[in-house]
């Protein structure tokens, strides 16, 4: 069924509505993995994405007594040949906006295709294991199973806010976020330690966009590895102020030629200890499975473990 249901309507999300949309989100979460894993602060910036926008490339299905119960939206923060299609439902009750939503959404994103001017447009799409609703829907749409990513999380009860020192080579520092030049090696770290990922390659201008569309930034929690006075490794993190005051790692990079000599690890450990000096209670990061560095490895081996794992599908649009 791709039509909604009588009395059921569909609208333009606005920002006034990041509390609804945020319970239909979490409502998701907990049926998936048990517990929330999603702030306001995240909503916020998929609203306000790069290349988003509200009057047309997002719903909210409202069920006939003007309940929010699924909002549908894409994600492509690069303009590149490549668009998430994202649907979020309230389990059982907004089931019916499923389907309905999700044809709204590819037919916008062919659109939003020819817009940046790609031929052969890919489209991936995130489902839990056991979200089988979901799962049939992609799969009826001409998604195919693509990989896994893992959510990864650990534990800070009881970690020392104060880290272990990094090898003796590696030198650890906030990063200097008032220094434009700093600022754009930090962001050209970050995309050329991802060159060898499947990580969608984002302009300097689309990465600060992102950053100003933020409530808040902690850039104390932001920090650079030096080795020889050269900038060998970043880790980037998203603000641990929102719902869960989780601290989470968004990026951790480090460059080709100072791997496997502790860059990251130390970066990890730091960001850590940072974590616990505030009171978070959790520390947590998303990984790519088929990561060809096998970053994973390196989460575990810090004392993380997969909170869930999801599967990612993909598709393929032609505009021509």
């Amino acid at each position: 069924m791709t039509e909604l249901p009588s009395g059921w309507t569909t609208r333009r999300p606005t920002l006034d509505d990041i509390p609804a949309i945020l319970e239909v989100v979490h409502a998701s979460d907990i049926a998936a993995v048990g517990e929330p894993d999603f702030t306001s602060d995240e909503v916020r910036e998929e609203l306000t994405a790069p290349n988003t926008d509200l009057d047309r490339d997002s719903w909210l299905a409202l069920d006939p007594t003007g309940k929010i119960v699924a909002w549908a939206y894409p994600y492509n923060g690069t303009g590149r040949a490549r668009d998430m299609a994202n649907v979020y439902f309230w389990p059982e009750i907004g089931l019916p906006a499923l389907r309905p939503l999700l044809a709204m959404l590819m037919a916008r994103i062919a659109e939003r295709a020819a817009e940046f001017g790609h031929d052969v447009y890919e489209v991936r799409s995130g489902a839990i294991p056991g979200e089988d609703h979901l799962i049939a829907a992609l799969t009826d749409a001409g998604f195919t199973f693509l990989k896994q990513f893992a959510r990864m999380q650990m534990s800070l009860d009881g970690y020392s806010p104060v880290a272990p020192e990094p090898p003796a080579s590696v030198t650890l520092r906030p990063v200097r976020s008032g220094d434009e030049a700093e600022m754009r090696r930090f962001h050209a770290v970050i995309e050329e330690a991802f060159q060898d990922s499947d990580h969608p390659a984002m302009g300097y201008d689309g990465w600060r966009a992102q950053l100003d569309a933020e409530s808040s930034i902690s850039f104390d929690e932001w920090l650079v590895a030096e080795v020889d006075g050269r900038i060998a490794g970043v880790l980037q993190s998203a603000d641990g102020s929102g719902e869960t005051e989780e601290g989470y790692v968004k990026y951790l990079a480090t460059l080709r030629g100072f791997r496997k000599r502790g860059v990251g690890e130390a970066l990890l450990r730091r960001a850590f200890a940072i974590y616990a000096a505030k009171g978070r209670p959790k520390a947590g990061l998303g990984v790519d499975l088929a990561n060809p560095t096998d970053a994973a490895s390196l989460y575990l081996k810090v004392g993380m473990s997969p909170l869930y794992r999801a599967n990612v599908y993909r598709t393929e649009i032609k505009t021509s």
